[in-house]
């Protein structure tokens, strides 16, 4: 009871975050905006909810969207538990016929993380290319990744980080395989540690 609560949207986090990706100070976004720097500080806080009018125009002056902003937002709490299904086994109705694919997010609503779970064989035909880094484990059985032109197998336990921009293509190789996807949300643009 209360796991699924709608919680207010702290949309300062996500414009904090957002600025600071794009290495600016609060008076580059003031005058890119025409807002104060006092009101952007306030909104950074949560101590003042911006209208949809000043919102769009942060946005603006962050080269995104309001819509992004908002989807970007951390909820006041951020505890959500994602109970694992317990379904029934599907039925077989015949010799070789095998249960079909499955996805199942593991993090609900936008965040800056993302989590999926693939069950089953899923179609090594497609590729996948994303902006932001990722991380594959495989929970159970076995896949091969093609990764950059260079294949790879990995077996229950082993563990592919792949960074931002890797084309890649995976298919499991034994029956009932699981694999755990995370990565940062596509909303989201990470950036580069340039202190290294």
């Amino acid at each position: 009871m209360g796991d699924n609560k709608e919680q207010p949207l702290r949309v300062g986090a996500a414009v904090r975050r957002r600025r600071r990706a794009l290495e600016l100070t609060l008076a580059v976004v003031a005058r890119r905006s025409g807002l104060s720097v006092p009101f952007l500080s306030q909104v950074e806080n949560d101590r003042a909810r911006p209208s949809r009018s000043s919102l769009e125009k942060v946005a603006d002056a962050l080269r995104t969207t309001a819509v992004e902003l908002l989807a970007a937002a951390d909820p006041a709490c951020s505890v959500d538990v994602v109970r694992a299904e317990i379904a029934e086994p599907e039925p077989v109705s015949g010799p070789h016929l095998e249960p079909e694919p499955r996805v199942r997010s593991l993090v609900r609503g936008h965040h800056q993380l993302h989590a999926s779970e693939f069950t089953g064989d899923h179609d090594a035909g497609r590729e996948f290319q994303h902006r932001n880094d990722e991380l594959m484990y495989v929970a159970d059985g076995a896949v091969e990744i093609e990764a950059e032109g260079r294949a790879y197998r990995l077996a229950r336990g082993d563990t592919m980080y792949l960074t931002g921009g890797v084309r890649h293509r995976w298919r499991a190789t034994v029956p009932d395989t699981r694999v755990i996807v995370v990565a940062v949300a596509e909303h989201i643009e990470a950036v580069q540690d340039r202190s290294r």
